[in-house]
């Protein structure tokens, strides 16, 4: 009897040790930028229930956000809103595909093949996606397609009146006028405005220019199909959540401007999503307080990684 108590707990210490549960703690605080107080993640969702459209804006590399984004996703289901999911990562191009594999008539493999689903989307986005279709939440491709905003890019908005038969790939109003807020934005972000007075100047003027033609274009579509997809739900009275780059919609610029000059009297909510290194620490200056609705700050991965290590 004591060999075999033996042997078996020798074979037991060979055996390597149960996977740890997957941690479903997400370091956050939401800040409220009209009451200009920090506040709560649920009084925040009851708030955003009653918006026609909320724009996630996230930082693309942050885990952290994307378990945030499925949060938010969740907590609203949860108050049984009746939702429309729709995000930047797929294309309108791809809109068929993705609505054959939500309805179940094409495996995951045929959906991935043929939709060009951004790096990480396993990690990423695969859970916001299953998400809905679990809940038979419709969601929609909002992205113009990468090749026409590309060529725009390189040759300005005559690419877009030389799409022909896919015109439909884009926005079908465009306002794009190369100046404001959110153009000065747009340049200080690409380095800011080149000096004045010269040829090269002028050429790296208009170098910019066509960039942020494709940066409006992305928006202009973007908004529009937000407009499109809450007015095509209307009659169930859903709200549009929209995951996209945080520039395209801090300060109520870019996305969010298209998508609110085409739904007059609606409310889009912008959340914008800020991983930082300490948020016990941050105190919201001036500017923060003009960035979004709602500033919910969470955890740098990095910084979670350092914390751990120094308790071990």
């Amino acid at each position: 009897m004591i060999p075999a108590l033996v042997a078996a707990l020798f074979v037991a210490a060979l055996q390597p040790p149960p996977p740890q549960a997957a941690s479903t703690y997400v370091p956050q605080r939401v800040y409220d930028t009209r009451q200009k107080a920090f506040g709560d993640f649920e009084t925040m969702l009851a708030d955003l229930a009653r918006a026609d459209v909320i724009l996630v804006g996230e930082q693309h590399d942050d885990p952290n956000t994307h378990r945030l984004e499925l949060a938010v996703l969740e907590g609203l289901t949860r108050r049984r809103v009746p939702l429309v999911f729709a995000l930047e990562m797929f294309e309108r191009d791809v809109q068929p595909v993705l609505d054959d594999y939500l309805s179940g008539r094409i495996s995951e493999d045929r959906f991935l093949a043929a939709s060009r689903p951004w790096p990480r989307y396993a990690t990423d986005y695969r859970p916001l996606v299953e998400f809905a279709k679990a809940h038979a939440i419709p969601v929609i491709a909002s992205g113009v397609p990468r090749r026409i905003a590309s060529d725009v890019s390189k040759t300005g908005m005559s690419a877009v009146d030389a799409l022909g038969a896919d015109r439909g790939l884009a926005a079908r109003d465009l306002q794009c006028p190369t100046s404001g807020d959110y153009y000065d934005r747009f340049l200080q972000m690409m380095g800011g405005h080149p000096p004045s007075g010269d040829a090269a100047a002028a050429d790296s003027r208009a170098k910019n220019d066509r960039f942020y033609l494709a940066q409006c274009l992305k928006d202009e579509t973007m908004g529009e199909s937000i407009a499109d997809g809450w007015q095509k739900n209307a009659s169930r009275r859903a709200t549009v959540v929209h995951v996209n780059g945080a520039f395209h919609s801090d300060y109520a610029q870019g996305t969010a401007a298209s998508a609110a000059r085409r739904m007059r009297g609606r409310r889009i909510a912008v959340v914008t999503v800020m991983p930082i290194d300490d948020i016990d620490a941050e105190t919201p200056d001036a500017d923060d307080l003009k960035v979004a609705d709602y500033i919910l700050y969470t955890a740098k991965q990095a910084a979670i990684a350092a914390i751990a290590e120094l308790r071990n």
